[in-house]
């Protein structure tokens, strides 16, 4: 007995000693690879702030041609109301700085000069002055090597913001995001910039380093203590028994039958510890029986749902089309150039990142709701045999708001439908133009979502390959050539030249779905 209990306490003694060690490591490796990866966050995410609020200064500078006045070295009306647009922009955000200067002489790094500065009211207040164009900046407001990166900014024109960390005696570190200005020829002008004070990451970093090491200390001895009392060699084979059984459960998660051995399995290893380790073993196999139980009820409920869920769409598809008397089969086409053009984006490596077989699927799923806001739609305007008036076609315009209203409601409804999300795309901005003279909200290009763009194409086209109350069906090459007109002026050109070059599969489309089509070449 002597001997067991030596050898016992011998091994509590040497496993206390390698949890020492292994947390003594994995704190040197946790602190100062913490500290690398949080200075680099909070630098990047100052960083971020001060490109964002440098952008939407420049949308001011650029709503009020700014780079016109620094480039005729003119100071209009609009340059003070300019002023304290900017100045609203200081005032309610944290940034230290946000001016704008030019190179008087472009070849003379020195010659920086303000083009405009901004105040908040408390510095206006306390006797800040305002600079204005024209007025020469501070000598020593900016390191050489800071002035040449601005001069060859400017000198090569660059579009995108840029980002410097500097340092100075009298101001500390920081960061400073510039963006050239351009004039109304695309010739640049002068710089806008804003800086942030990141003296603070320092503090920010010891505070870090304080708290980790706080919280490893008290972690450590607490493990330590926890693990000299409760290590017992008669509990090491049930907690080892119990974990493997759990790990198999866990690599079987997906197939049923190997899910239901593991549980049978645990249940074989017949522990009936009266302690924590009998009820550990009693919750796994609990745990285990009930998942692999839900597992299986989940899969046949989620069929039935999708199954239900898919019924549900339709029918609410073929409803708005119901009372829309102008649009025979209208969503069955749609949906089938939908995944004409969405195969054809794919096999052309286009949007490769977002265009996975899911997402598609998705897409294509959710296609016949795209029409789904009409059915709040009077059928007096809905089926009017005449042009619509500007008064009716603004409540028909509605149907992309209620659209998406009606599937954002269904989101919140039933949560995780990711197709319900395109199906809200489609139904709220098949109508926005590629030009941005679209509506309900004007988008332009790529702020469009893909699957209203991929939809937009394929609604027009059915609509000019099909016969309404106001115009017979358009022949097939005239209806091609229209839109190919309209590529990136109404629909995505990408999107475009998907459909076009697909007419095989458009013409089968057009046999099967629109009977009646007269098109020579089919």
């Amino acid at each position: 007995m002597k001997i067991k209990k030596q050898k016992g306490l011998s091994i509590k003694i040497v496993a206390a000693l390698y949890s020492v060690i292994a947390i003594c490591i994995l704190t040197i490796v946790v602190v100062f690879g913490g500290y690398r990866l949080f200075e680099k966050n909070v630098k990047k995410n100052y960083e971020k702030y001060a490109t964002t609020v440098l952008d939407y200064a420049y949308t001011v500078t650029s709503d009020h041609a700014f780079g016109d006045m620094i480039a005729g070295r003119e100071m209009p009306d609009e340059y003070e109301t300019m002023r304290e647009a900017l100045n609203t922009i200081k005032e309610n955000s944290d940034i230290e700085y946000l001016y704008a200067v030019y190179f008087d002489d472009i070849n003379d790094i020195h010659s920086l000069t303000y083009a405009i500065n901004t105040k908040t009211s408390d510095e206006l207040a306390n006797g800040g002055k305002y600079s204005y164009l024209g007025d020469a900046c501070e000598a020593g407001s900016f390191e050489d090597e800071t002035l040449l990166i601005l001069q060859e900014a400017v000198r090569s024109g660059r579009k995108e913001s840029g980002i410097l960390d500097g340092y100075s005696d009298e101001y500390g570190h920081m960061l400073n995001g510039y963006r050239v200005l351009f004039d109304s020829n695309g010739n640049p002008s002068g710089l806008l910039c804003v800086e942030i004070d990141i003296n603070n990451i320092t503090v920010e970093l010891n505070r870090y380093i304080r708290s980790i090491m706080i919280f490893v200390a008290l972690f450590t001895i607490a493990v330590i203590v926890i693990y000299i009392i409760q290590i017992e060699r008669s509990i090491i084979y049930p907690i080892t028994g119990v974990t493997d059984a759990a790990n198999d459960f866990i690599r079987n998660i997906g197939d049923q039958d190997s899910m239901d051995e593991s549980v049978r399995k645990l249940e074989l290893m017949n522990i009936h510890s009266n302690n924590e380790v009998g009820a550990l073993f009693n919750t796994v196999s609990r745990m285990e029986t009930d998942i692999a139980k839900q597992l299986r009820d989940i899969r046949q409920y989620n069929e039935e749902i999708l199954m239900m869920q898919n019924g549900l769409m339709v029918l609410l598809a073929d409803m708005v089309e119901i009372r829309d008397s102008d649009t025979g089969a209208h969503i069955q086409k749609t949906a089938a150039y939908v995944r004409i053009i969405l195969e054809g984006l794919r096999s052309k490596g286009y949007y490769k990142d977002l265009l996975t077989r899911q997402y598609m699927e998705n897409v294509i799923k959710s296609a016949p709701l795209h029409d789904v806001g009409k059915i709040i739609i009077p059928d007096e305007v809905l089926n009017k045999t005449e042009k619509l008036t500007d008064e009716e076609f603004e409540i028909m315009k509605t149907h992309t708001t209620s659209g998406k209203a009606i599937i954002e409601k269904a989101i919140n409804d039933v949560e995780g439908d990711s197709y319900l999300s395109e199906a809200r795309n489609m139904a709220a901005y098949h109508h926005e133009r590629w030009d941005g003279k679209g509506y309900p909200e004007g988008l332009k290009g790529e702020e469009i979502p893909l699957s209203a763009r991929v939809m937009a194409v394929a609604d027009v086209f059915d609509a000019l390959t099909s016969p309404r109350i106001y115009k017979p069906a358009f022949p097939l090459s005239q209806a091609v050539k229209m839109i190919e007109e309209g590529k990136g002026i109404q629909f995505d050109p990408k999107c475009v030249e998907a459909l076009t070059d697909a007419i095989p599969e458009v013409k089968e489309v057009l046999r099967k779905l629109n009977p009646n089509y007269k098109e020579v070449d089919l």
